[in-house]
């Protein structure tokens, strides 16, 4: 799940990751907003691995999950899905301010 938070005083977007009912020990996720280097999800407590990251407004970024390093997930809420060269699609979340 993907939630965002716009700020009035900032030209930055605080998005919130989440994976839900997914069975691993560990999540990261990876996106093309930092050069898809892996950002660790903190597990809350019998719930869902959450990381919270800000980006620039209005742009587009493609991201994915990686689940126990080796099952790639996209994310059921995101704004889009577009192809990549590995054959699959990468999740896409906009950061287009709704004023």
């Amino acid at each position: 799940m993907v939630k965002k938070k716009f700020f009035k005083t900032s030209e930055e977007c605080e998005i919130t990751f989440e994976v839900n009912n997914v069975e691993a020990q560990e999540v990261v996720l990876v996106g093309e907003f930092n050069g898809w280097t892996p950002v660790a999800m903190k597990p809350a407590k019998n719930g869902p691995f959450r990381a919270k990251i800000r980006l620039p407004k209005d742009g587009r970024y493609q991201f994915r999950y990686l689940a126990d390093g080796q099952n790639w997930l996209n994310d059921e809420a995101a704004d889009a899905y577009w192809p990549n060269e590995h054959g699959s699609e990468n999740s896409v979340v906009y950061t287009f301010s709704e004023n």
